[in-house]
């Protein structure tokens, strides 16, 4: 397979029919319901002896035949979960939870278990193998090393947009508070066994693949379509699903999906998240409802904040707006748990939202899992158990209920 972007470069002599502003590439946004939404779970594949990954999800994804909330992904270690569109957050999370209840009687035969964080704290990515599709091997022939060691997992969470007009201003709204949801769900401080000292190593990994990383912020729908057309032309891309920006519209299911946040562990920060996401997608919504702005920070605020957020988690100190002031990350979210909270209410998510402030209490997974492994002489096979019991249990496991389990383990 030759590299499509080589060859386009090679053509670079070549002459243009038109100009790139002229190549727009049309995307039509598709009317949603406001603030409906849909909830996106990568987990892991275990071996229950080794706690290692296992590359199975072929045979388990034939076993539980067709269903709509179970799929595959880019490797083979991987199963991705994910909801219907819903109004509210407790019916995402019950589609999820009821997919993870019909997966169980095929895995456990096979002895594999399910669990889920940003990275897997000691596989190897490069033994890792990718499913046999064609967009897969496209990407991995063009990225190679990089798109070979994608070890990594992820929570999306799409919300829809009722109005075109809103995508980008909420867009950029959101890239103010991307990198607080990037801390609460950070879950990746080991890769291939190694503390990497970041709190969300994934984000690291990630952002090496082509237009992967914090999204361009356009003012108008038509210079998207004119960034897309050019991408496409350039053999950069084959359709804007190929865009893989932090933050990115999503014109044919009518959303904003927000993709920044590691895997959650468990059932309550993955709701946890989505109600802090749907939340902060409805009151950007209703803020140009009043017909008053939304802020928008330079790009390289929202670069920087990515990076603090990878690197320091839950003691990042982030800068929350355009005027480049800055808090700690856990003294903002408090205050926007209080000031989303009649959004919450209007949305019947009050709950999930409240659920945020156990990530507060008991720490970000990054900061649990090295608690585990502190505990249990710096084994990195403890993390794992770690991650399989919160999975089990649906919550975050309070730092004595860590000691505990890497003491039995």
């Amino acid at each position: 397979m030759q590299d499509t972007h080589q060859s386009t470069a090679s053509a670079a002599g070549t002459t243009t029919d038109l100009p790139p502003a002229r190549r727009p590439q049309s995307l039509p946004f598709t009317r949603s319901e406001r603030s409906t939404l849909g909830v996106e779970w990568e987990l892991a594949l275990i071996d229950r002896d080794s706690l290692d990954l296992r590359q199975c999800a072929e045979e388990i994804l034939q076993k539980v035949g067709p269903d709509p909330h179970v799929h595959g992904e880019m490797m083979l270690n991987t199963i991705e979960l994910v909801s219907g569109a819903r109004r509210t957050v407790a019916e995402c999370v019950e589609d999820i939870a009821l997919a993870f209840d019909r997966v169980l009687p095929v895995t456990d035969p096979l002895r594999v278990d399910l669990a889920s964080a940003g990275t897997h704290p000691f596989a190897d990515p490069l033994v890792q193998k990718v499913t046999n599709a064609e967009r897969y091997a496209r990407l991995v022939d063009r990225t190679r090393l990089w798109g070979h060691q994608m070890l990594i997992f992820g929570t999306h969470v799409h919300v829809g947009v009722e109005d075109r007009a809103k995508v980008l201003p909420i867009l950029k709204a959101l890239l103010t508070r991307t990198a607080h949801l990037q801390c609460l769900s950070a879950s990746s401080p080991f890769w291939a066994g190694a503390d990497t000292g970041y709190a969300d190593n994934r984000a690291m990994m990630f952002q090496q693949l082509p237009t992967a990383g914090a999204p361009e912020q356009f003012n108008t729908w038509e210079q998207l379509e004119s960034y897309t057309g050019d991408l496409v032309h350039t053999g950069v891309i084959e359709d804007f699903t190929e865009i893989r920006w932090d933050v990115r519209p999503s014109p044919r299911l009518g959303t904003i999906e927000i993709r920044a946040c590691d895997a959650a562990t468990n059932l309550t920060e993955l709701a946890g998240i989505a109600a802090l996401t749907q939340c902060l997608v409805e009151s950007f919504s209703r803020t140009l409802d009043r017909g008053e702005e939304l802020d928008a920070m330079p790009d390289w605020y929202v670069a920087e904040n990515k990076w603090r957020s990878a690197r320091y988690g839950m003691d990042a100190i982030l800068i929350v707006n355009s005027a480049g002031e800055e808090e700690l990350v856990g003294d903002t979210v408090e205050r926007m748990l209080t000031e989303l909270a009649p959004v919450a209410e209007d949305l019947g998510c009050a709950t999930e939202l409240d659920s945020v402030r156990a990530t507060l209490e008991t720490g970000a997974s990054y900061q649990r899992q090295i608690a585990a492994v502190g505990a249990y002489g710096g084994q990195r096979e403890a993390a794992v158990r770690l991650l399989l019991a919160e999975a089990r249990a649906g919550r975050p496991l309070r730092p004595t209920e860590v000691l505990s389990l890497a003491a039995k383990s």
